[in-house]
C-alpha cells in the first residue's frame, strides 16, 4: 500500500470557500475545460489554414450557443438516463439545476457526456440555422479543440471522487489502484482522461494535416471518441443504478454505439456535399 493507493484520504473535494458556498475542486475543472476549448478554438483559426474563412467573432457567439446546449444537454441527458426520475424533470424542468434539497445546499451532481452531445448537436444546428453560418468549418474546429479541453474534466471527475473504476483482480496492477469503499480499483477518470482526450485529440489532429475536406473532423472525431470510450468502459464501473446489459456492455458503451452510427450519418452528409461540390465545380 502507498501514497498513491490512499490519495482520496489525503484530499478534500472542496478547494476552497467563497462568500459562505464551498467551491469544489469539480467545479473549477469544469470551468477550466471550457476555458481551454474556447481558447484552443481561437488559436486555431488563427494558425490552421483550414480555419481561415471562420471569424473571431463567430466562434465567440457560437460558443455562447454550445455551452448552453451542452449545459442542458449534459445535465438533462444525466437526469433522463441515469435515474429513475425523468418524468418528474419533464414536468419540473427548472428542478434540474436546483442546488437545494430540503433547504439544504448540495450543489448540482451529474453531467452526461452522450447528454452534451446531443444538446451541442442542437445548439449547433439552431446557430447554424439562425445565423447562416459555416457549419461544417465549426464542426471540424470544434472537433480540434474540445479534446484536450475534456482532460480537465475527467481530472474533475477524479478529483470529485465520483465516476470511479471496477475493481482490479489482476496482481500485477494493483499499484495503480486506488481504494474506493475499500476496494481497490482502477483509476477510470485518468484511463479516460488520456484515452478520450489524449489520444482523441492526437488522431484528429493526424486527420487534420491528412484529409482536407471539410466536415471530415468532427466525423473522425465521432468516430475516434466512440471507441476511447467503449475501451475505457472496461475499467470504469457501471453505475449503480443501471448496471450492465446485453453482452455485458454498460450504458456507455450502448451510447457509444449509438455515436458510431450518428458519425456514419454525418460521414454520409459529408461525402455527398464533396460530390455536390466537385460536380458543381465540374
Amino acid at each position: 500500500m502507498n501514497f498513491w493507493n490512499e490519495i482520496y484520504s489525503h484530499f478534500s473535494l472542496i478547494a476552497f470557500n467563497m462568500f459562505g458556498f464551498d467551491v469544489h475542486w469539480y467545479s473549477l475543472a469544469y470551468i477550466t475545460s471550457l476555458l481551454v476549448a474556447f481558447f484552443l478554438a481561437k488559436y486555431f483559426i488563427k494558425t490552421m489554414p483550414r480555419f481561415k474563412t471562420i471569424e473571431s467573432s463567430i466562434v465567440d457567439s457560437y460558443f455562447i450557443w454550445v455551452e448552453i446546449g451542452i449545459l442542458l444537454g449534459a445535465r438533462f441527458g444525466y437526469l433522463f438516463i441515469y435515474t429513475d426520475s425523468a418524468i418528474f424533470y419533464i414536468t419540473h424542468p427548472w428542478e434540474a439545476f436546483n442546488p437545494y434539497i430540503n433547504g439544504e445546499f448540495v450543489g448540482i451532481a451529474g453531467m452526461s457526456f452522450h447528454g452534451a452531445v446531443f444538446g451541442f448537436l442542437i445548439a449547433s444546428f439552431l446557430f447554424f440555422y439562425i445565423k447562416k453560418a459555416n457549419i461544417f468549418g465549426l464542426l471540424d474546429l470544434v472537433a480540434l479543440s474540445v479534446p484536450l479541453a475534456y482532460v480537465f474534466g475527467r481530472i474533475g471527475n477524479f478529483l470529485n471522487k465520483e465516476l470511479y473504476g471496477r475493481e482490479i483482480d489482476i496482481e500485477s496492477l494493483k499499484p495503480i489502484g486506488i481504494y474506493v469503499n475499500e476496494a481497490l480499483r482502477y483509476p477510470s477518470q485518468l484511463i479516460e482522461a488520456f484515452l478520450e482526450g489524449i489520444v482523441v485529440f492526437i488522431v484528429v489532429y493526424i486527420a487534420s494535416k491528412k484529409i482536407k475536406t471539410e466536415g471530415s473532423l468532427i466525423v473522425v472525431y465521432a468516430f475516434s471518441y466512440s471507441i476511447a470510450r467503449f475501451i475505457a468502459e472496461y475499467f470504469r464501473e457501471a453505475d449503480p443504478q443501471m448496471g450492465y446489459y446485453f453482452l455485458n456492455l454498460s450504458m456507455g458503451q450502448i451510447l457509444s454505439c449509438v455515436m458510431v452510427i450518428v458519425a456514419l450519418l454525418l460521414l454520409y452528409i459529408v461525402k455527398k456535399r464533396e460530390q455536390l461540390n466537385i460536380k458543381n465545380k465540374g
